[in-house]
């Protein structure tokens, strides 16, 4: 069984709500990302998503941008990605996951992408821009599928009936459901329609529900408790990180009161 299915099984059984938080491969710095990761598995998050950086990113907003930008100008290449994941499997137990743009697993080779990926100790990817009605030329499913990875489907309000009723039939480990339409970015209150979303993806999905895209505070974590089964949180953690001094303090205090 792939290790996301066993953290989310276990998820359910503790009645919680799950939480994966969200790095930029590469900053501040590689060494700072690894760091960054080993804190938040010790504070008890349950899966961190690795994102590879990327200079045109589809769904990033000011935050994570940024942090793409300053990773790129360090020189971070796909190959540290995979290097930093092998060193943290080593460490830790929870699930990794890569979230990456389609040019770079296509510039990479999607199958080598995919086989590099689980030999590094990644679980699953999230590739945003990556349609089914690709997967016919890219296979990027089906070398998923042969490496033992789980490739997360990514919905968002604005999708529509049809899209959903697709992606529900490949959907694997979990569905990655967006708060809102738009980019990423902390925000102050959630969508009021947010709830309304989520009833019609539980009619649809068999997966359990991940929802990101400006969850950043303990009130958000407990709205979406009763209709999702993970948060995932990105751009607040990152607005820590790009605070200055200490911020490895910051993002330990951060996390342990949302966890608690």
């Amino acid at each position: 069984m792939n290790s996301i299915d066993q953290k989310l099984q276990q998820i359910r059984n503790e009645k919680r709500l799950g939480l994966m938080t969200h790095v930029v491969v590469g900053y501040p710095t590689l060494p700072e990302t690894e760091k960054i990761v080993e804190l938040m598995v010790k504070t008890g998050v349950d899966m961190v998503e690795l994102q590879i950086p990327f200079s045109d990113p589809l769904a990033d907003g000011p935050t994570i941008m940024k942090a793409c930008e300053k990773s790129l100008e360090n020189g971070t290449k796909v190959k540290d990605a995979f290097g930093l994941a092998s060193r943290l499997t080593k460490k830790i137990s929870i699930p990794l996951l890569f979230m990456a743009y389609f040019n770079n697993v296509f510039q990479y080779s999607t199958k080598k992408f995919c086989q590099d990926a689980k030999k590094a100790g990644i679980s699953g990817l999230i590739v945003p821009d990556i349609p089914l009605e690709e997967e016919e030329k890219e296979h990027f499913t089906a070398y998923c599928e042969e490496f033992g990875l789980h490739a997360i489907r990514v919905i968002s309000p604005a999708s529509t009936d049809e899209r959903l009723k697709k992606n529900a039939k490949v959907a694997k480990g979990f569905v990655y459901a967006t708060a809102r339409q738009g980019i990423t970015g902390a925000k102050s209150s959630l969508d009021p329609k947010l709830i309304s979303f989520l009833n019609k993806v539980k009619k649809e999905y068999k997966v359990p529900i991940a929802v990101g895209f400006g969850i950043s505070k303990k009130e958000h974590l407990k709205a979406l408790k009763p209709f999702a089964d993970m948060a995932v949180i990105g751009s607040a953690v990152i607005d820590k990180i790009s605070s200055g001094q200490n911020y490895l303090e910051s993002v330990e205090y951060f996390l342990k009161e949302l966890i608690q």
